[in-house]
């Protein structure tokens, strides 16, 4: 058993029971649904599809016809093609056609090195209009567009396991939200504080009378303070867990396999929401200071959480791992000896005597791009993976995965932003060869290089970026300037100016 547990480096699909899925949301299509028409900068279009009209076998036409792009990219076949060879790794970016992504958004791409067989990671970029779906009163809404919401939305999906996930959630994991948003509209755009309840119709449950239940007043002599901010940030927290169960309901029916982790960015009545779940990073650039915006989320880490859980519930570990880490796997004639060890409560460490249980494999284990959770996935986030198993194994690896985002806000109307200020996006791709002071003199350099008032710079800013991470190809693989391998991952890059041409008034 421990021997085909420590070769695990790969997951395993099978099925499996989906989680109690929460009351689905009555006015979110499935996805298979068109999504509805939002107002947008940057034309929309079918995804292409390559192939088409050709000779090929079905099996050929099948599987090219599975890998898809942003439709803001406006692919033709020719260009799916291109964007799907793994030799040329060409740099995709929306056409300047003179529509361009909201504020002037930089957006640039590239396929792995051969990784898996098609680029996993997705984006997408909307402007999303919501409506109200009744008054503070309880009443319900006249249907009204002035009375509603705008919010601008940005998202990277890095997919695992298949690109499937990372495909779904680009779609709808923006309409969970306005789902999320419609009982607030009216609440956001009041100044005074949000009410503790929102009344309900009458004859519904929850209307009856039921002050007999509340205790003294005197438990209840004050109450906390919450702010709009918290309740977008509740909003977009319980998007992602919505999306999660979405995915576990139709994994089968539309074979959602693998995962995906998910960076989104939503600006929302002058503050910006950056929320992550998973090791993409975001970063602001301003007057070339660094603000970082999310942690990644790795086995390293979320190391107590991953153990406290172990802790709490061994049975989920199966009696094939252990909770406990130790700086190096224990060897059966260790027995009896004292060993270096860290439990969930613990920063630091202390020493123990190594017993039989200890034998097991490690709940965590490796350490920087190498830390696996149970030998299986380097991410600790993210949406989907409900299949996911130890590989062979039964054992469920989802229970230790979490659908829910760190959200940091950025306040706008705080400072004065200039046109260079930017907010850089990127997966992992990005981050594993490329530093965030590399990227800051990045922004400097090729910022400085255009005038402030051309809305392309941004777009061949994230295009350098992309390329600086790749590198180029030469006798042994990529390599970047200083001839270190460069990123053989998808990369996908989002630079979005807080300044300048990107008006969001």
């Amino acid at each position: 058993m421990l021997n085909r547990v420590r070769s695990a480096v790969a997951h395993l699909v099978s099925s499996g029971g989906a989680p109690p899925p929460r009351p689905k949301s009555p006015d979110l299509p499935n996805s298979t649904s068109a999504p509805p028409a939002a107002p947008s900068q940057a034309p929309r279009s079918p995804p292409a599809r390559a192939g088409s009209g050709s000779a090929a076998p079905v099996r050929t036409v099948e599987a090219r016809a599975s890998f898809s792009r942003p439709t803001f990219l406006q692919l033709s076949p020719g260009g799916l093609r291109r964007a799907d060879d793994h030799a040329g790794r060409a740099v995709q970016s929306p056409p300047d056609t003179g529509r361009r992504l909201p504020w002037s958004t930089g957006y640039a791409e590239v396929i792995n090195a051969g990784k898996s067989r098609h680029n996993e990671d997705q984006a997408c970029c909307e402007v999303v209009y919501v409506e109200g779906r009744r008054s503070v009163s309880g009443a319900p809404r006249e249907p009204s567009r002035g009375q509603g919401l705008c919010f601008y939305y940005w998202g990277l999906f890095d997919g695992h396991a298949g690109g499937r996930a990372a495909e779904m959630a680009s779609r709808l994991l923006h309409r969970h939200i306005r789902e999320q948003l419609k009982d607030l509209v009216e609440i956001l755009q009041d100044p005074s504080p949000p009410p503790l309840c929102l009344p309900s119709t009458p004859g519904a449950p929850g209307s009856s009378d039921s002050s007999h239940l509340v205790g003294p007043q005197s438990c209840w002599s004050s109450q906390k303070e919450v702010t709009h901010e918290s309740l977008v940030v509740g909003a977009i927290e319980n998007a992602f867990q919505f999306m999660d169960e979405q995915m576990a309901r139709e994994r089968r029916g539309h074979q959602v396999e693998g995962g995906c982790c998910a960076l989104v960015v939503v600006y929302l009545l002058g503050k910006v929401y950056i929320a992550n779940a998973g090791d993409s990073r975001a970063i602001i650039v301003r007057n070339g200071e660094i603000i970082p915006m999310s942690r990644e989320f790795t086995p390293e880490t979320e190391r107590q959480r991953l153990q406290m859980l172990g802790f709490l519930k061994p049975e989920l570990l199966g009696g094939e791992f252990t909770h406990l880490e130790f700086p190096r796997r224990v060897q059966p004639k260790e027995l009896g000896q004292r060993m270096l060890y860290r439990d969930q409560n613990m920063t630091g460490w202390a020493y123990k005597k190594i017993e039989l249980e200890d034998l097991r494999f490690p709940l965590v284990c490796g350490e920087g791009k190498k830390a696996r959770m149970m030998a299986t996935i380097g991410v600790t986030r993210g949406l989907g993976d409900h299949n996911l198993r130890v590989c062979s194994s039964t054992l469920p690896i989802k229970p230790f995965l979490s659908s829910f985002p760190e959200v940091r806000v950025y306040d706008l109307t705080q400072y004065e932003h200039c046109p260079d200020d930017v907010l850089v996006l990127g997966t992992d791709g990005l981050w594993d060869v490329t530093s965030d002071c590399e990227v800051a003199a990045t922004v400097d350099r090729v910022l400085s290089a255009y005038e402030p008032n051309d809305p392309s710079r941004y777009t061949a800013l994230a295009q350098a970026l992309v390329l600086g991470a790749r590198g180029t190809p030469r006798d042994r693989g990529w390599r970047l300037s200083n001839n270190k391998l460069g990123s053989g991952d998808d990369i996908s890059v989002f630079v979005i100016p807080l300044g300048g041409p990107g008006s969001y008034s």
